[in-house]
């Protein structure tokens, strides 16, 4: 999976970029890494229970797969997507549903499938969607290589937007070939498919640390490790191996930061990620050559680049421009080289359909606009600097981006409109709308803003009697993180927010909430409880897990 980007309930500083006329200094990465990946999609769906119902794979929400962030980037590019509220999801390789779930919770009026091989996680999801009454979702066991013709397909259908979130890396080539050849036939003539997998070259570092995990676990003495203890004496073993090199040795540097990043995983993670049987990484090139063989093109990343991607140094891409010409992969592949990319998550369209490559201004009109910054102390005498999730830090010296983000500051959870950016930025100085447009695609790469065509529900007042989302509610009961109404991942490490979030119902007003924490958590005081009460309150409201 890609590194999930979530909101802590429980600020560092970088370079300076440069994105068109508009600088920030930012602490955003170069690179994007990602880990996930699914139980072979195809086999015998009465055979032998997979890994993935032996060992629990944990399941999450993923922002980059929601049809709202899909359909924002073919707007960019000139195309038009299928509504985000009342579309048709596909996700091939769904597990439990925990990414599917709260998509068919937030969208009521739009209709979502799911599929995977493992027989027990389809089993949970099920349970799961019993439990909340959800009408708009089914979910069943099946293998990719027959799942049209499946009794519990249904016959499947079309789709405005399919999601295959980590399999496409993880199983063998006639699995590839048939989930592209699955995506073709099921995909909208106007819709977007989504394709993450791991990347080259990037990839080629991870692969050398995979081999001696795997290694490890191959030869453990009498085979006795259980999937857990494999995947960890592993890492003791890389670890114990990287040692005997030099403090200053480049190589036992990379390797050191994976491995860092490894033992934040946790051993049910590392078990499918590191020891799974199929590991083929693909570059940009290669994965789209093989879309190609299947009527799809490429749209583009379900994000834009970071700030100090590569592609925003001039004289790199004037020189990448004389070699690729008009072809656009061709410039992704050399910029990924330059990158060392380990990961991507790819958006498909037919072939036929008119992808602009340069962006689309005037479709911000239509668009919403919302951020989740908060203020943070500037770096430099005049730059306002704020926090972005995830730990990151971006600042601006320009009063029309001041003014934007301090008016989305103040709305968030909620979104504006575009009448209300340009009237914004036309009050600090900024009245024409081309640059207006440009300013606000400046500051969505630099993370700063986000760019949406819909809102959820969301509350912007903690109400006499807050509501939380059902599913959020449901997810709190068995697991330490919830998804918000945003769909991204709340980290529920506080007791008390958890335990808090689980009572707002809508049937208990702040009175009620209070008594019924003193009962839940006696060993804190009655002072301390109601001093946090409407403190906690306020943080579920900025995580977006309360609804209007």
């Amino acid at each position: 999976m890609r590194e999930r980007a979530g909101t802590a309930l429980s600020g560092a500083c970088g370079q300076i970029c440069k994105v068109g006329s508009l600088e920030f200094f930012s602490a955003l990465p170069a690179t994007l890494c990602g880990h996930r990946r699914q139980e072979r999609m195809a086999g015998n769906t009465n055979a032998p229970k997979t890994s993935y119902d032996t060992v629990e794979y944990p399941g999450f929400s993923y922002p980059d797969t929601h049809p709202d962030r899909l359909a924002v980037m073919a707007a960019l590019h000139g195309l038009q997507p299928a509504p985000v509220a009342t579309c048709r999801v596909l996700e091939i390789g769904c597990s439990e549903g925990a990414n599917l779930i709260p998509m068919a919770y937030e969208l009521p009026a739009a209709e979502f499938t799911g599929f995977d091989l493992a027989g027990l996680p389809i089993a949970r999801g099920q349970q799961r969607i019993g439990e909340l009454g959800l009408t708009n979702i089914r979910l069943f066991q099946g293998d990719l290589m027959e799942a049209e013709t499946a009794p519990e397909s249904g016959g499947l259908g079309e789709y405005d937007y399919i999601i295959v979130h980590g399999v496409y890396a993880w199983v063998p080539e006639p699995v590839r070939d048939r989930l592209l050849a699955l995506c073709s036939a099921h995909l909208a003539r106007n819709g977007v498919a989504f394709v993450s997998y791991n990347a080259l070259p990037g990839s080629h570092m991870r692969n050398m640390i995979r081999e001696a995990i795997v290694w490890r676990a191959e030869h453990a003495a009498g085979n006795a490790m259980g999937p857990e203890e494999q995947a960890a004496a592993g890492l003791d073993l890389l670890g114990l191996l990287i040692r005997t090199r030099p403090e200053e040795d480049p190589y036992r540097r990379l390797t050191e930061e994976q491995l860092t990043k490894l033992r934040k995983r946790s051993p049910k993670v590392l078990f499918h990620d590191e020891l799974s049987p199929v590991y083929a990484p693909v570059s940009v090139a290669a994965f789209v050559q093989h879309a190609r063989r299947h009527g799809l093109e490429y749209l583009s990343e379900s994000v834009l680049p970071v700030p100090n991607d590569p592609s925003f140094r001039p004289e790199l891409m004037e020189a990448l421009r004389e070699i690729a010409g008009d072809d656009t992969v061709a410039l992704e592949q050399m910029l990924d080289f330059a990158r060392m990319r380990m990961y991507r998550e790819t958006l498909l369209v037919h072939a036929e359909q008119p992808v602009q490559r340069d962006l689309a201004g005037d479709v911000l009109r239509e668009m919403r606009f919302a951020s989740q910054a908060t203020p943070a102390a500037g770096e430099r005498e005049g730059v306002c600097a704020y926090n972005l999730p995830g730990g990151l830090k971006v600042g601006c010296d320009q009063a029309p981006a001041i003014g934007v983000m301090e008016r989305l500051m103040t709305a968030w959870p909620r979104t504006l409109g575009y009448e209300e950016m340009r009237q914004t930025a036309a009050e600090d100085g900024l009245r024409s709308e081309a640059h207006v447009q440009r300013l606000l695609q400046q500051m969505a790469i630099a993370r700063m803003i986000e760019l949406h065509v819909y809102e959820p529900a969301v509350a912007d007042v903690v109400s006499e009697k807050p509501k939380a989302t059902a599913v959020s509610r449901q997810e709190a009961r068995v697991h330490p993180h919830a998804a918000n109404l945003w769909h991204g991942t709340v980290q529920l490490d506080d007791m008390r927010v958890r335990g808090l979030l689980q009572m707002l119902d809508g049937t208990r007003d702040h009175g009620e909430l209070l008594a019924q924490l003193c009962v839940e958590f006696p060993e804190m005081g009655d002072e301390e409880l109601k001093l946090g009460l409407e403190a906690n309150l306020t943080r579920l409201l900025r995580a977006a897990l309360l609804e209007s």
